[in-house]
Parts: structure tokens; sequence; C-alpha cells
């Protein structure tokens, strides 16, 4: 039966909805989070943040505001201020204030959002159906925040740290609590190439570590694919026996293959020189670990007896996905077996796995520990502070935990943080890692 008044009831909720202003939801979810919300009728929503607000303030913002304090200044009192504990408490109190913060402004435009969908018509949902709704919503950001929590206090927190450190003047001398430390702005990264000792250390174990990165990656790939090519040749007997022989040096721990390798080109009684060197050249030896030539040379050797195995298994793995039909196809045309490595094998392969041996570089950029096993980064070099076959990261090292140069150490991580994510910037734009589907 056909009811007069609905019309006029209609009329009253579109002039009721046309009144709903999202300017006024915002402005209220400015003055105070949540306002905005219960404006649009979103109770749920809106007590949640104005319970987040409220326990903010009452728990947190004296802490965050003594810690923004610590941050900018470092402390004022020699003796009491401890200058680290105050930069600690100031990158967490950024990094809360930093969350509050993208809360507050989502809050804010979600508050205008909402009101601009009520003004058009939009109905409040009752109870159950918004805490089915936001439950639907917020599912997979719920499953993701612990992950998101502990990715900012192991990363993000860490790497603020590391980043602000490389601009105080945090050293041996400059030790709180009995010093302040201070910030220099620069001045670490100037010294670092205008100062003799800093600028001839940092280019001779900045130029090593790239020899070192180039040199030894390249030759465990070119090992691993010769092997693995060679070893794939159907007139090759006994390809599991050898293929099994190849990778046992994979098998072994890697730090035990160092010292035991350590101990074969010690310059005194290492097997090298006593039982190879000596006995066919003559003399007393190589200066295996007292001369900086010959323990670059060593620790290269080393590093593609570690590292040839891995290629050798990748790459053997990908060459069994090679169509025999190619190979025949071209020995029917008269190919050699150059041409048929030339435009069958490597291109089959480097296709497969160029992402991989590019991360190969990346991985020996920063290989501490055969640096470090070896010979702890020696010999000495005079006019330097780093040892002979020191790379950055072993450097870096030395320069935290023997020197307590801490700001320093900071400021060559961030230049070595720069490359390595260069190295690894090239690698994910040559994956499909990041390509959304119907783009491969």
């Amino acid at each position: 039966m056909f009811d007069p008044s609905e019309p006029q009831n209609h009329e009253k909720k579109e002039k009721k909805y046309n009144k709903h202003n999202p300017t006024v939801a915002m402005i209220l979810s400015i003055l105070f989070a949540g306002l905005g919300q219960l404006y649009n009728r979103r109770f749920l929503k809106g007590i949640s943040f104005m319970v987040i607000e409220i326990a903010f303030i009452i728990t947190s913002l004296e802490t965050i505001n003594f810690g923004l304090w610590g941050l900018r200044t470092l402390g004022t009192i020699p003796g009491t201020d401890h200058s680290i504990r105050l930069l600690v408490l100031g990158v967490l109190s950024l990094i809360v204030t930093i969350i509050v913060i993208t809360l507050y402004v989502f809050n804010v435009i979600d508050a205008r959002k909402q009101a601009k969908k009520v003004r058009s018509g939009w109905k409040p949902l009752k109870f159950r159906q918004s805490i089915k709704e936001i439950y639907d919503y917020s599912f997979p950001y719920l499953m993701t925040f612990p992950g998101l929590i502990l990715m900012i206090f192991v990363v993000i927190f860490p790497l603020l740290f590391s980043i602000l450190l490389a601009f105080t003047n945090y050293d041996l001398y400059n030790s709180p609590p009995r010093n302040l430390v201070d910030w220099v702005g620069l001045d670490n990264f100037k010294n670092l190439f205008t100062v003799p000792i800093w600028q001839d250390t940092f280019l001779s174990v900045f130029s090593w570590t790239i020899v070192w990165t180039v040199v030894a990656t390249t030759l465990q790939i070119a090992l691993g694919f010769f092997l693995a090519v060679l070893v794939n040749d159907p007139r090759v007997k006994f390809k599991k026996l050898i293929r099994t022989i190849l990778i046992l040096p994979w098998a072994v721990p890697a730090f035990v293959t160092i010292l035991v390798f350590a101990a074969m080109f010690n310059d005194d009684f290492g097997a090298i020189n006593r039982d190879i060197i000596i006995p066919l050249f003559g003399g007393e030896g190589i200066a295996w670990l007292s001369d900086p030539f010959y323990s670059r040379i060593a620790i290269i050797m080393i590093q593609t007896w570690l590292g040839f195995p891995f290629i050798f298994a990748l790459i053997t793995g990908i060459l069994q996905s090679v169509s025999k039909d190619w190979y025949e196809a071209a020995d029917i045309d008269g190919a050699s077996r150059f041409q048929k490595f030339k435009n069958i094998t490597f291109p089959h392969v480097m296709f497969a796995v160029a992402p991989l041996l590019i991360m190969q570089y990346a991985q020996n950029f920063n290989n501490f520990n055969i640096i470090y096993l070896f010979n702890e980064g020696g010999p000495p070099v005079r006019g330097q502070n780093a040892g002979g076959t020191d790379i950055l990261i072993s450097w870096v090292y030395k320069l935290t935990f023997d020197t307590n140069n801490y700001s320093m150490a900071a400021v060559i991580s961030i230049i070595m943080g720069l490359i390595v994510s260069a190295f690894a910037f090239y690698q994910f734009r040559k994956t499909r890692s990041f390509k959304e589907e119907g783009e491969i």
C-alpha cells in the first residue's frame, strides 16, 4: 500500500546527508583523533583512535619529548648525561613519533573520506557489521604487523642509529659518560677524503676490495662454469662420482676450510712452503702471511676453492634442462664445439643464473669470514690503520672493536651500504620479482 509520507522521509534523509560536512569531520579529527569518526557515526573506529591518542599522551609524550631533546643535544652535563643512550632513546622516539604522525594523518584523511561517503548517501554500518568489515579489511595487516614491528627494531632502528652515528665525534677520546659526544656534521666524511692517513687507508682498502670482489668472484664463477660444462660432456664417464667429489668442498664448513688453509700457508711450518715450495724451488719459501701481495693471492685462491662448488652445482642443474635437440640441430648445421657453447650453452645458462651470479659479487664484497679467519686482515701496512688484506667490512670491524672509532666506522658502513644497495637494485631490475602479472 502506498505511503504518502515516504517521499517526504526520503527528502528529509537527503537533506540530512547533504548537510554532512567533510570539512567539519576533518577539523574535528585534527583537534582530537577520533572526533571526526564519531561525527561520521563510526563509533568503533572513533573510539579506537581516541584511546590510542589518550594512551600516547599519558604514557609516552613526556618520554618522547625527552628522547627528542637528547637527540638534538646528545646531553649537556659531562659525567651525568650518556650521549649514546640519549641517541638510542632519541632514535626510538623519532620512530615512534613518525608512526604516531602517520596514524594521525590517516585519521584525518579517513574522517574526510568517510564524511564524503555519508554525504553521498552511504549509511553507517551497524556494530556487528562494522566488526566484520574491520576484520575482513584489516586481516592481512594484522598478520603482517608483528613482522613490521620486528623489522622496525631489527633493521630500521640499527640503520638509523648507524647513520646518525656517522655525524658525531664518537671515538675513544669522546666516550660517554666521562665525555659528551657532539654532532660534527659532515666532518667525518670530509676527513675520510682529506686527512692523509684516512685518505691513504681508504683508497688502498677500497681499491683492494674492488679487486678482491671482481677477481675472486670471477675466478670462482669461471672455474665452476668450466667444470660444469666439462662434466656435462657426453664423453665423460662416472659423472655422478665426479660431481660428488667436486661438491665436497661445499660440504665442509667454510670456517674449517679457511683455518686449515691458514695453517697450510703459514710462512714457517705450513705445508705449502715446507712440502712444495722449498723442495721444488729452494730458498725459504714464500711469505704468504707477512707480505701483502702474496697474502692477497692466497686469499683469492682460497675463495675460489670455497666458491666454485656452488656455481658448479647451480650450472650443472641448468645444463640438464638444455634440450639435446638444439645440439643435434647444431651438429647437422656443422657448428663447432665453440659455436655450440657460444650460441646455445652460454646464453641459456646466463639467462637463468645471471642475477644469482651478480649477487655473488655483492656477497664477496662483504665477505668478512675469509679475511678475518685467514690472517685477521694482516699483515700491517706502514702509514695506514688497516692491514694489507683488509677489505671495507673487516676495516670497519677493526675500527669498531680495536680502536673504538665508531663514528668513522659508521661513515664507511654508509659507503658500503650504498655500494651493496646499488648491486641489489641492479639485481632486482634484472629479475621478474617486482613486475606485475601481465608485464612479464
